[in-house]
């Protein structure tokens, strides 16, 4: 299901006034177990409070608007540590760190690729692959990218040990 136009502007403009962004409006289900999820971010990150907050201011909009003609779920979640791309821009912010990538089932070179990411230039995403090749991999062939967690500097990071 697509939200309107002027819905998904209005949730932005919400999620903005408390100094986030609206990276994706996920629903998913169907019948009173649809779940609609709004994915939000910002430059510090997000806090519980803030999730709350939007969560609040949500509700009494999408009360007004009732986007479905059944009970649902709504849901205000960060994109977590081993976030999803949204934009082109994110395969910018997050070149130098390390990605999993899955390719669309009709590009044949490959399925899915791991390593550092170099940036994104004329259509083409540059990673480092952990073979040491440098790939090129077309933006409108890949299904989805993820920043892969590196658990040991976390939890070093954190000064505990696995």
């Amino acid at each position: 299901m697509k939200l309107a136009h002027t819905l998904r502007e209005r949730l932005a403009s919400l999620v903005e006034a408390e100094g986030l962004e609206l990276l994706d409006i996920e629903i998913a289900g169907s019948g009173a177990k649809t779940v609609m999820r709004l994915v939000v971010d910002g430059p510090a990150g997000v806090t519980l409070d803030q999730c709350a907050g939007i969560s609040r201011e949500a509700s009494a909009l999408l009360d007004v608007e009732e986007p479905f003609t059944h009970s649902y779920t709504l849901q205000v979640s960060s994109p977590g540590l081993d976030r999803k791309f949204y934009s082109q821009g994110d395969y910018r912010r997050f070149a130098g760190r390390r990605v999993k990538i899955r390719m669309r089932p009709e590009y044949r070179e490959c399925r899915s690729a791991k390593g550092e990411l170099l940036g994104l230039e004329n259509g083409l995403v540059r990673l480092a692959a952990e073979s040491g090749d440098i790939l090129e991999l077309p933006l409108q062939a890949i299904f989805e990218a993820r920043l892969e967690i590196d658990w040991n500097a976390v939890m070093h990071e954190r000064k505990c040990r696995r």
